[in-house]
């Protein structure tokens, strides 16, 4: 498997790589399948909030993946991550801060949110073949460790105590405290530096139950689906009512999703991998912190997908936000899907305003199957995956060599480009150069005017389809030679004349 990117540090003692660029979640339970001969185990990551849980998770990957901040309550959601430790593949299980007590959120969450948070780190320790416990090795042990080790003790799973932020050795003493947990032998280890997390590692391996040793992937995988949209769309709720439970939290407070959440689902007998993502900000500007790397976490993930469903809040009028987005997946060259959500608030008078919406501000992407849902409700959501199949079909289009001239050629013949200079350019061949999105080179003998190159992308896509899908459009013009040397007979000619 491939390594991810690495920390200027260095990754983790003995390098702990992270399997995969595309960061396929291949867990058990509640995380998809793994492997075709046996899931890989699961090692679920928990602990109070700000202890270096996410740190550390970063640190066994090799990479910055999931957000971190020093700031209780970043992560939020149960996220998963492909990881590998000695040539063993496992799956890492980042969750949010487990509060004791709902009274315990803190300022920028919520008490329902912070309840939804710990109510999803106690589903990954259900889930999770083993339990890492991240405690702060400084503070020491507080009330809300103790809470958290007494479920752990209940919940009969294996459990590795990690003491965090044990940066050098006069810290150590202080592990010896841990002991009071009641959960075995704490581990020192320090996150931000590394320092003694190959030996954590090693213990994690040896309370997993024993799996194949990885190996390369030789399938396809499934097809990866990035949801995004403004925040507050529903995206949240779209994977949870695809996933048929609550898979990622949902809360009336904007940006409440920040890790992109990868969930794989089968729908009409198909795995799709579903990726929620955080909601993109009206300006960059107006980011920090989390939020800001929440952005570029999503952008990253639609960089991973195949094909993008943009949500879109049918209850207000289209905005500048949602075309900005619309483009950023165009510019991206992914399949494209519109999901016109909360179809349930839309009127009559409403229904017949986004049509004209459409027509006259998406018309850069008319191209784009569309559907009205209700993730709320589930009306419509079934129309989903016709739509995307739709989509990935078009991306995937390739024209033979042959009919695409034969075509080309009866298109100029009726409409031929303009002239410019005096002179009309002649279009002397095309190809296709790739798909994924198809990218077309036109090559010719002068400048195409770009309302010509957009008349023929559109009869392209009148002629071939190419329906969900971005085509790209380039022209090389082929040079005409400055000037020819002189033949022989004209240079004989010359001489004579001479003479």
């Amino acid at each position: 498997m491939s390594s991810k990117d690495r920390y200027e540090s260095g990754p983790a003692q003995g390098g702990a790589q992270a399997a995969g660029d595309e960061r396929e979640a291949s867990a058990a339970g509640d995380w998809g399948g793994g492997g075709a001969d046996a899931p890989a185990p699961v090692v679920a990551v928990v602990g109070r909030p700000n202890v270096g849980k996410s740190t550390l998770v970063n640190r066994i990957l090799g990479s910055r993946q999931a957000v971190v901040e020093d700031t209780p309550g970043v992560t939020r959601d149960r996220v998963a991550y492909d990881a590998s430790w000695r040539g063993r593949s496992f799956t890492l299980v980042d969750t949010g801060g487990w509060e004791a007590f709902s009274s315990a959120a803190g300022a920028h969450a919520s008490p329902n949110l912070a309840q939804q948070v710990t109510a999803q780190a106690q589903v990954s320790v259900e889930a999770a073949d083993a339990v890492l416990f991240v405690v702060d090795a400084v503070v020491g042990v507080t009330d809300a460790d103790e809470a958290v080790a007494a479920v752990l003790r209940r919940s009969g799973k294996p459990v590795v105590v990690a003491a965090n932020k044990v940066d050098d050795a006069p810290a150590e003493p202080a592990v010896a405290a841990l002991w009071s947990l009641g959960l075995g032998e704490p581990y020192p280890v320090s996150a931000l530096h590394g320092r003694g997390s190959g030996d954590l590692l090693d213990v994690i391996l040896a309370a997993l139950p024993e799996t194949p040793r990885e190996s390369e992937n030789t399938g396809g995988g499934p097809r990866r689906v990035a949801l995004i949209g403004r925040p507050n769309v529903g995206k949240s709720s779209l994977l949870n009512k695809l996933a048929g439970q609550q898979r990622v939290l949902v809360d009336e407070v904007a940006g409440t999703t920040r890790d992109p959440v990868d969930e794989l689902i089968e729908l009409g007998g198909i795995p799709w991998r579903f990726v929620d993502t955080a909601g993109i900000r009206r300006r960059a500007r107006e980011t920090q912190g989390a939020d800001f790397y929440a952005g570029l976490r999503t952008a990253g993930a639609l960089e991973r997908a195949e094909v993008a469903v943009v949500l879109v809040d049918a209850s207000e009028p289209l905005a500048e936000q949602d075309l900005r987005i619309i483009s950023m997946v165009i510019d991206a060259g992914r399949a494209l899907v519109l999901a016109f959500n909360k179809w349930d608030l839309v009127d009559e008078d409403r229904r017949h305003r986004i049509d004209r919406e459409i027509d006259r501000q998406l018309y850069t992407a008319r191209w784009a199957p569309r559907v009205n849902i209700s993730a709320k409700t589930g009306r419509h959501v079934e129309k989903l995956v016709p739509a995307l199949e739709t989509a990935l079909a078009g991306w995937e289009t390739r024209v033979p060599t042959g009919r695409l001239n034969a075509w080309l050629a009866d298109l100029v013949a009726a409409t031929p480009p303009p002239a410019r200079g005096g002179r009309a350019p002649k279009i002397l061949f095309a190809t296709q150069a790739g798909i994924r999105p198809p990218h077309f080179v036109l090559f010719t003998s002068g400048f195409l005017e770009a309302g010509y190159r957009r008349f023929i992308e559109r009869r392209l896509r009148e002629e071939f389809g190419f329906q969900g899908s971005p085509v790209h459009l380039s022209v090389r013009l082929r040079q005409r030679q400055s000037g020819r040397p002189p033949s022989r007979s004209r240079g004989r000619s010359a001489s004579r004349t001479g003479r």
